[in-house]
């Protein structure tokens, strides 16, 4: 089986990923981490806190738990051009984005599209998304990778690969949900910064 490289050195992290003749894996891995890059520069990251963040941080004592940071991001980032990622998950939205978020270091009870609307543990509904929170409509879920464009991860018809979530299809399933994981504190070994995992964590049962 072919497989082709894809670098991104700036991040220090790097993909084989099987081409079997299909070059859009080749496109998509590319331009996730390209994003992943991007991700570096944008102020709901490293500057003036969005929306989102500042309505994160006003719910913060109450909950027992903190949000992603920016490294926390480009490990999702990182987990979702990952081809082992890509070939051991389900083939389904709800399976991908659980793999994704499991082998970034970030646990949750798998859950199908339609809980993960309603609210899941471990996830906080934010109104501005930024990368690696969770874009949910009812029967589809996927990552959000670059909110200022509007541009999501997922399993989509072709397979995994990128799309816009303001075009007239995705507008047309109605007005989606985004969701924030928060790490839970109180368990050290929930804490991805001390435990990332070495190897995929193989969700089939």
């Amino acid at each position: 089986m072919l497989r082709t490289p894809v670098t991104c050195p700036k991040l220090k992290f790097g993909i084989r990923i099987a081409t079997m003749g299909r070059l859009s894996k080749l496109l998509t891995a590319t331009l996730l981490c390209g994003f992943a890059l991007s991700v570096l520069a944008q102020e709901d990251l490293g500057g003036t806190p969005t929306e989102g963040a500042v309505q994160t941080a006003a719910k913060r004592s109450d909950e027992s738990g903190r949000p992603l940071n920016q490294e926390d991001r480009l490990s999702l980032l990182a987990s979702a051009i990952d081809g082992r990622v890509q070939r051991e998950a389900e083939p389904d939205c709800s399976h991908l984005i659980h793999t994704i978020y499991e082998q970034a270091g970030f646990p949750y009870t798998y859950a199908p599209s339609s809980e993960l609307y309603a609210g899941a543990d471990h996830f906080q509904r934010v109104k501005s998304p930024e990368p690696g929170d969770l874009i949910v409509w009812r029967g589809h879920v996927g990552m959000v990778i670059k909110p200022s464009q509007h541009i999501f991860f997922s399993f989509l018809s072709s397979g995994p690969g990128t799309d816009d979530y303001q075009t007239s299809y995705w507008k047309h399933r109605g007005r989606p949900r985004f969701y924030r994981y928060i790490k839970d504190t109180s368990c050290e070994e929930c804490d991805n910064s001390a435990h990332r995992p070495s190897k995929l964590i193989n969700t089939k049962k």
